[in-house]
């Protein structure tokens, strides 16, 4: 798998290889509502105690259908529709990229971009901390139960090696810091949108943070907290994070696309699946991975656990 070299100096070499991997990817499928079972759980295994944090690893989560089930933005403009921010009818084409997404299983850059703007243009003119508190509200009463649970598991294993965990999303930042604050994530990067004196403008600042986007997003963030990017993991859903994924040491397919699959497939990467039951069978078999590849210390605890 590509790797890049570290941004940090006397750094110890790449971040372990997860079990299986340099023989072919690791396909896993997996109850979206459990996460991952361990096959040995009726049998008592002595206390792991936590790793010391590994302060130059971080963890880099795609938001849309890597984490959350769907549009994040969709399911914060449904909230919004519900508000009379705007009509049912301009949410109906508002959704058009994402159903093309599911219906095809790719997105196209041109829908994504044309998307965001379109939900820029329904919250020009409003105040930011007005959207901020609707996002808290929203996202308890909509995208909460839209989390993949199996995603969030990975990103807890991070959080207890002492990694830091950040999204990396075209969803705008206000909506993707709510969804990391909510989670105990890090922090996140997202699509900036505009604002004077505390009002939405209804332009972008720079662009919509997707595919080659993400990974400068991510390369920048390495430098600014001395982070060495061979002993960091990223995770998505879609092929047009490529360029994101082959940054790091390790990188993870979580429902991927059918392109996505092809390249982890080709460069060995992990593919985790927790949609239905019936479309994981259909994809992947068990693993005996406990949580995916996570790198370091999560790879010496995964393994004590499944001893």
């Amino acid at each position: 798998m590509p790797e890049s070299s570290p941004v940090t100096a006397d750094e110890p070499t790449g971040t372990p290889v997860p079990s299986g991997a340099a023989d072919g990817p690791v396909e896993v499928a997996a109850d979206p509502d459990q996460g991952d079972q361990d096959s040995g759980a009726d049998e008592p295994t002595a206390p792991v105690l936590p790793p010391p944090p590994d302060l130059t690893a971080a963890a880099f989560f795609d938001v849309d259908n890597t984490l959350v089930h769907g549009s994040s933005l969709v399911h914060f403009a449904r909230g919004l529709a519900a508000r009379d921010y705007f009509k049912y009818s301009d949410l109906a084409r508002f959704a058009y990229a994402q159903a093309k997404f599911q219906v095809t299983g790719k997105e196209n850059s041109d829908d994504v971009a044309a998307g965001r703007r379109k939900a820029l243009s329904f919250i020009e003119g409003r105040q930011t901390a007005e959207l901020e508190a609707l996002g808290d509200e929203i996202y308890d009463e909509i995208i909460a139960d839209k989390i993949w649970q199996g995603t969030r598991a990975l990103a807890q294993m991070h959080l207890d090696a002492g990694q830091q965990v950040w999204l990396v999303t075209a969803t705008p930042m206000e909506l993707a810091q709510t969804i990391a604050r909510k989670l105990g994530l890090t922090g996140a990067l997202g699509t900036i949108a505009e604002s004077v004196d505390g009002v939405f403008t209804g332009r972008l600042v720079g662009d919509i943070l997707h595919g080659v986007g993400k990974a400068h997003a991510v390369r920048q963030l390495a430098i600014r907290e001395g982070l060495n990017l061979r002993r960091c993991t990223a995770y998505s859903d879609s092929f047009n994070d490529v360029p994101m994924l082959s940054l790091v040491g390790t990188a993870v397919a979580i429902n991927p696309d059918a392109a996505l699959r092809d390249v982890a497939r080709e460069r060995g990467w992990e593919i985790r699946d927790f949609r239905t039951a019936r479309k994981a069978a259909r994809i992947g078999v068990p693993s005996a991975l406990a949580l995916g590849a996570v790198g370091g210390a999560l790879a010496a605890m995964a393994s004590r656990k499944g001893n």
